[in-house]
């Protein structure tokens, strides 16, 4: 029997699971279809479960280094096994947590495989679901008013590199790790390779990262990739940057990977116990259907337009499936903004240059709007205010110096074009910044907001007053 609803999501991570609770608030009738657990990758398989293990390593490295506080702590060790016990504890609660939002907000969940029907005896056009069940009984018919693709991604893997979850692992693999291995080479210094860099590093592992391009973070500002890249090297990292990987190299030999790669027209050798492919992800856009739809396809994602409309105006698509920002919280944001257009409200476009980035190693960045470079070549007469952290009484007494607060305005109008941190809780203070773009502040009113004393929070006034050579403690 056919069920029929306002929205039906295709996927439970944060964008779908959000969008259907909006939906629920605005009055829909909404159902989502989910192929695994409610949470989706974020909750399961990457934002929570690496951060987990990403503040076990920062605990463990500052237990290390507790002397330097007048503590005094002998034998201190790693237990994997409870560092993950801890990880899965904090899964399981969130997982519980949004289960009962769903349960809440009365929106029925539908476990399989959700595939978009074409014209049938159901709709004259398609979108009818058609909810194929893991234990093959009948499959569920689902008939909305309006479907929203919210199928997320999955780890890329590089041509001719077989991943096997034992010597070469992707992201999945690696937050499943039950010991760590002595050395490990990480392809990929984009923000999920140097968290892992940096997470491994604290554990104690020995760890080369290799890079395609000419500096790690290649889409942050160039200051934070080099001051990155120097923190790096000065905890044993090593960083190798401008260098493509020989896929058709690698080798288990001795229970160890062998591989090469060439940089500058030389072939570099690197040897580690495992390696970590860290790549990018790759929408899942597989089997839903998208065969029986007009939806474009394009570089692997599914093309839109500023309200999230496919080329069926029915049919919406959010999150990592449509590329772009591939950050749960734009997800969020995105499927918000698409279930308030089906809704008939008025809506404003997401502004790429307001939404933050993270990237949360040791130290921690975060960044918004354009970097130095992108506003030069976008023809901005830049001025740059830099304010280091160890001018700040609170980071002297975090023990945590390293870094800097970047923030680029427009010489000619003040505009706020970007803002550029490193250093501690760098993901937490980035928030100050997305606050100013959507109130389109300037640097010079960032400057007369009263920042309490002694905080981390005053590295921005200090930066913001420096965009006019006025920085007080410099």
């Amino acid at each position: 029997m056919a069920e029929h609803y306002d929205l039906v999501v295709l996927g439970a991570g944060p964008g779908g699971y959000v969008a259907a609770v909006h939906a629920a608030h605005l009055g829909m009738k909404v159902a989502i279809v989910e192929k695994e657990k409610v949470g989706g990758v974020c909750l399961h398989k990457g934002c929570i479960p690496s951060k987990s293990l990403l503040r076990s390593a920062e605990i463990y490295h500052e237990m290390k280094h507790s002397a330097e506080y007048g503590i005094r702590v002998q034998d201190v060790q790693l237990d994997m096994a409870l560092v993950q016990q801890r990880k899965e504890k904090v899964v399981s609660q969130l997982h519980k947590a949004v289960e009962h939002l769903l349960k809440k907000n009365k929106i029925d969940i539908y476990y399989g495989t959700g595939r978009i029907l074409g014209p049938s005896i159901f709709s004259p056009q398609p979108g009818t679901i058609a909810v194929e069940k893991a234990d093959g009984s009948e499959s569920d018919m689902l008939i909305p008013q309006f479907v929203l693709i919210a199928t997320g991604s999955r780890p890329r893997s590089l041509p001719g590199l077989e991943v096997d979850g034992k010597f070469i692992l992707n992201s999945d693999h690696a937050l499943e790790l039950e010991s760590l291995p002595r050395s490990m080479i990480i392809i990929g210094g984009g923000v999920i390779g140097i968290e892992w860099a940096s997470l491994l590093s604290d554990f104690g592992v020995e760890v080369t990262v290799i890079e395609y391009m000419d500096r790690i973070l290649p889409f942050e500002d160039e200051d934070i990739s080099k001051e990155m890249t120097r923190l790096l090297k000065k905890r044993k990292v090593k960083v190798v940057t401008g260098a493509k990987v020989l896929s058709e190299t690698a080798s288990i030999q001795e229970n160890k990977v062998q591989l090469q790669a060439e940089k500058n027209g030389e072939i570099l050798s690197f040897t580690a116990d495992r390696v970590l492919v860290s790549v990018g992800r790759q929408a899942n856009i597989e089997d839903i259907g998208l065969a029986n739809t007009a939806i474009k396809v394009e570089k692997g994602v599914i093309q839109v337009n500023t309200y999230m409309q496919t080329a069926e105006s029915h049919i919406y698509a959010i999150g990592d499936v449509i590329g772009g920002y591939q950050l749960a919280h734009v997800a969020s944001h995105e499927g918000i903004l698409a279930v308030e257009h089906m809704a008939g409200k008025k809506v404003n476009p997401i502004d790429p240059l307001a939404i933050p980035r993270c990237t949360y190693s040791r130290p921690e960045i975060g960044s918004i709007g354009l970097t130095e470079a992108e506003a030069k070549e976008r023809g901005f007469e830049v001025k740059v205010g830099k304010f280091p952290f160890k001018g700040v009484g609170k980071s002297l007494v975090f023990g945590q110096v390293d870094g800097f607060v970047k923030i680029i305005s427009d010489k000619k109008t003040d505009d706020l074009l970007g803002v550029h941190i490193i250093g501690p809780h760098a993901t937490d203070l980035i928030s100050e910044a997305g606050l100013a773009k959507v109130l389109d502040a300037t640097a010079w009113e960032i400057s007369q907001t009263i920042h309490p004393h002694p905080t981390l929070s005053e590295v921005f006034a200090e930066a913001a007053l420096a965009v006019d050579g006025k920085a007080i403690h410099s």
